[in-house]
């Protein structure tokens, strides 16, 4: 489903002009994330539970990890980059094909996909450098930081705290930007004083703000809350939540919600029913 859904926005938009505008365009970089994220995750545990091989090889377990700490922290960032073109969008119409121009859309991609590749270079790196034992048996369904951290012998007391602060920096300057721009958005259609500006922002903004908490949420309890709310049977529900459910939900979140996507899709299958 997640696969699925996430192809066929991509498509959507790829193959019809009336959605080449810069939201699609974040749409489209957004769903491309969501099927690598649980491509990254899912086949090698559905392999696992399948044929009981329950092993990983100490290269593959930080490749995972690089690419999983690449795309939550590029979805970190493009999450607030929406937010500002929300914002842009609503408060300044007329500016807006300048301020969300094609060459302004593509350096905050290229901006969002580099930090999170910062962070993945970064956090793997230091993370298997750690001495561990010989065996590993990582209670969890794949090889995330904090649970591989655990297996290691040495004092990663340090690590874990410089750790958390790059997390909480990563999640407070995305929450900052979009707290920001949903405030000036408020702050704009309330001084609009009309019913039917509150109606156009709440359908523009409410399926984003929807993925928001889903994401963020899950975010927040991973690596802000402290060690002594986590468990590890918890911690693997919130990471199925997190890794699975949330890449099935967000394609339907922003198709179903989102009145330009089911027309132009309407609009598709009755010329694919003429022809």
């Amino acid at each position: 489903m997640a696969l699925t859904g996430s192809s066929v926005l991509i498509l959507l938009i790829h193959f019809d002009a009336h959605l080449h505008s810069p939201i699609y365009f974040f749409i489209n970089q957004l769903s491309l994330m969501d099927a690598m994220y649980i491509s990254v995750t899912v086949p090698k545990m559905l392999i696992d539970q399948v044929m009981g091989i329950n092993k990983f090889s100490a290269s593959a377990c930080g490749r995972q990890m690089f690419l999983y700490v690449t795309i939550a922290g590029s979805e970190f960032s493009f999450l607030a980059a929406m937010a500002y073109d929300r914002y842009v969008v609503i408060c300044y119409p007329l500016r807006y094909p300048v301020l969300m121009s094609h060459k302004v859309c593509f350096l905050l991609a290229s901006g969002c996909w580099f930090l999170g590749s910062v962070d993945g270079f970064m956090l793997t790196a230091i993370t298997i450098t750690f001495p561990f034992c010989r065996s590993w048996e990582i209670h969890h369904f794949f090889c995330e930081v904090p649970a591989v951290m655990k297996l290691s012998f040495s004092d990663t007391s340090l690590y874990e705290t410089v750790m958390y602060l790059c997390c909480v920096l990563m999640l407070l300057i995305p929450v900052t930007v979009i707290s920001s721009s949903y405030f000036f958005i408020l702050l704009t259609i309330h001084r609009m004083n009309s019913a039917e500006g509150w109606k156009k922002a709440f359908a523009t903004c409410s399926s984003h703000m929807t993925v928001v908490i889903f994401f963020y949420g899950a975010a927040v309890y991973t690596y802000i809350l402290p060690n002594s709310y986590h468990t590890p049977e918890k911690d693997m529900v919130v990471f199925v939540f997190y890794t699975i459910i949330t890449p099935v939900l967000n394609p339907l979140i922003y198709s179903l919600r989102n009145k330009d996507v089911i027309r132009r899709s309407e609009e598709n299958v009755e010329c694919g029913t003429c022809l």
